[in-house]
């Protein structure tokens, strides 16, 4: 563990994106004590302050927006509702991909050939007109998102999850458990799942971010968690009106999103370059 961690840390992007993540999981933890003002507390009479303003109450560090709420308290609680949709839809579509690529991996008959179709078929859809169809459906919640996003996404572990199951179940130690009788469900689950388990880890972390945006996507359009809780796309879309004489309204959650998509992708690169067996010999 400690060796790997060290060639973890041993690229700067890898480390720099790690930070960035660790930032936003301390602020969605311990934002509670972080948060310098209530992020629902509206006062009119600071509406639209500029960054670094200092009212009443003390210093808005990123300013206040248009109902006069504190943009940095807002900040902090929407990095809990990204995070908790990030990985929690993520839980839910991994749980799903993964049990149906093992079996159609490993029962590659008429019920493999069924699971792959309906892949494919989910495939063809477009994932976020899919997304927009079921959330205009169901209404605005944090968890009809998490479910959502689960139910839409769980097709890109099946695939790799299928395709290395295939190679796998060839393998000596698979045809020894067979033949040692060794029922399906824990061949699935004791030989084959932990050995695809480095491109789930993969999949997941990079998955992540783009949750993340897909629920920035759906807030911003009106179609994501209700108005009254805070989250980045809300943030974007109540700041798009007033872009031209107060922009830190907008700017400062997509910068959030920016940088807390960019930790992850990092950090999720540097995950496939160690795990992978082929990157892993060139990296060496």
């Amino acid at each position: 563990m400690i060796l790997f961690l060290r060639r973890y840390l041993d690229s700067r992007l890898a480390t720099f994106g790690l930070a960035l993540v660790l930032i936003v999981v301390f602020a969605a933890l311990f934002g509670h004590w972080l948060m310098p003002f209530d992020p629902e507390a509206q006062d009119i009479m600071q509406r639209l302050k500029p960054p670094l303003w200092r009212g009443e109450g003390g210093l808005h560090l990123f300013g206040t927006d248009a109902l006069g709420r504190d943009i940095f308290s807002r900040l902090i609680a929407g990095a809990r509702v990204s995070l908790l949709v990030g990985v929690a839809s993520v839980i839910i579509s991994g749980t799903i991909g993964v049990t149906l690529g093992l079996i159609a991996g490993y029962e590659d008959r008429y019920a493999g050939r069924i699971l792959m179709a309906i892949t494919d078929i989910q495939l063809a859809i477009p994932f976020l007109v899919l997304a927009l169809a079921m959330a205009a459906v169901v209404g605005p919640s944090l968890w009809n998102i998490v479910v959502i996003l689960g139910l839409t996404n769980w097709v890109q572990y099946a695939r790799v999850v299928r395709a290395e199951s295939l190679v796998l179940r060839e393998r000596e130690f698979i045809q020894a458990a067979q033949t040692m009788g060794i029922s399906v469900p824990m061949i699935l689950m004791r030989h084959l799942l932990p050995n695809v388990m480095s491109s789930v880890i993969v999949i997941s972390s990079l998955l992540v971010a783009k949750m993340i945006l897909f629920e920035s996507s759906l807030s911003f359009l009106g179609l994501g968690v209700p108005p009254e809780m805070p989250t980045w796309g809300t943030m974007i879309s109540e700041g798009r009106n007033y872009v031209g004489n107060a922009w830190w309204v907008a700017t400062v959650p997509g910068f959030a999103i920016f940088f807390t998509v960019v930790g992850i992708n990092l950090s999720g690169d540097r995950l496939r370059d160690l795990l992978d067996p082929r990157l892993r010999q060139v990296d060496s």
